[in-house]
């Protein structure tokens, strides 16, 4: 009787053939992401390194003499009060609006999550709008309503809640109480989404037994709902904090910093000094050294946020 051999054949289990078939994924990843790391190295990598270059000299950014200064743009930074005025304005700014943006946003969040609201998606909708309106179109209009014989004002004195017009953007008492407004306004629908997102990851098993247990809505949240999506919260924190320190193009649209450097910021100190005539002659090195000194602020208070939430997961390890 003839004894018939067999030969091993390549099949899906053999090492050989997946490892080469995970090389040959991995160069097709790579090929597919190239473009965008390309995009990214052109368009913020190179930046940031240029930048770091014109922080060390004296530079107008349009004559070709530029002189090497070492490190004396961040002295005379420190030594410019009203750069500090500037940075204590983004905090300003940011400790006014982050609260309101994550607190009125989870309210209707917590509202449009309801799976027995009708016209939900409408709600959602109307609240995403001016996301995806282009804040310096936004900022132009809400020139128009807010200024003394705008919209605000004649809704205000016609309830009889103000005696005499305002003029919230040309009040140095009013202009950065406005801003913060129209910016809240501006972003309210982003976050909606983005509790939106984590209010879904809370299993409804957990609401259903609250229920059964006789749980009013407020201890619901309390102890359901937020230690939930206390996790997503702090990613949603220190994206608004990161955003509301940058805030450029509302204040430049609306108020260019003032009256008065009342609404200015950080990020229109340095176009001033970068683009602008208004100081004289541009230094690009200077305006360099300043984003650099406030960019130091922002990465530091990522960190801290980073070891907080650290220490957050790792108590609640412990806990348990």
């Amino acid at each position: 009787m003839e004894k018939v051999v067999s030969t091993p054949q390549h099949t899906g289990t053999d090492p050989r053939a997946r490892s080469s078939r995970q090389r040959v994924i991995q160069r097709w990843c790579w090929l597919f992401i190239a473009p965008n790391l390309l995009f990214y190295a052109m368009f913020q990598g190179w930046p940031i390194v240029i930048n770091w270059y014109y922080a060390l000299h004296d530079w107008s950014g349009i004559s070709s003499d530029i002189q090497y200064v070492g490190l004396q743009n961040f002295k005379d930074i420190i030594h410019d009060l009203y750069f500090w005025k500037a940075y204590a304005n983004s905090f300003k700014f940011m400790l006014g609006s982050v609260p309101l943006l994550l607190v009125l946003a989870l309210l209707i969040a917590l509202v449009l999550n309801n799976p027995k609201l009708r016209g939900a998606a409408v709600y959602r909708t109307l609240y995403f709008i001016p996301v995806v309106t282009t804040a310096s179109i936004v900022g132009i209009i809400m020139v128009y309503i807010w200024s003394s014989d705008g919209a605000v004002n004649f809704m205000l004195t016609s309830l009889g809640i103000l005696d005499a017009p305002v003029n919230w953007l040309g009040d140095a008492n009013w202009a950065m109480f406005t801003v913060i407004m129209i910016y809240v306004w501006k972003n309210l629908g982003m976050n909606m989404i983005y509790w939106l997102a984590g209010l879904q990851t809370v299993p409804r098993e957990l609401y259903e037994a609250a229920r059964v247990d006789g749980a009013t809505h407020f201890r619901t949240f309390v102890h359901i709902t937020l230690p939930q999506i206390m996790p997503i919260g702090l990613v949603i924190l220190l994206l608004n904090i990161a955003g509301s320190l940058k805030v450029f193009d509302l204040i430049k649209t609306m108020t260019e910093g003032g009256p008065f450097y009342a609404t200015d910021v950080v990020s229109t100190y340095i176009y001033r000094y970068a683009f602008s005539s208004e100081m004289g002659l541009p230094r690009m090195g200077y305006a360099s050294a300043a984003g650099i000194f406030f960019a130091f602020t922002i990465v530091l208070i990522a960190v801290i946020q980073a070891w907080i939430n650290g220490r957050m997961k790792s108590s609640g390890r412990g806990g348990a």
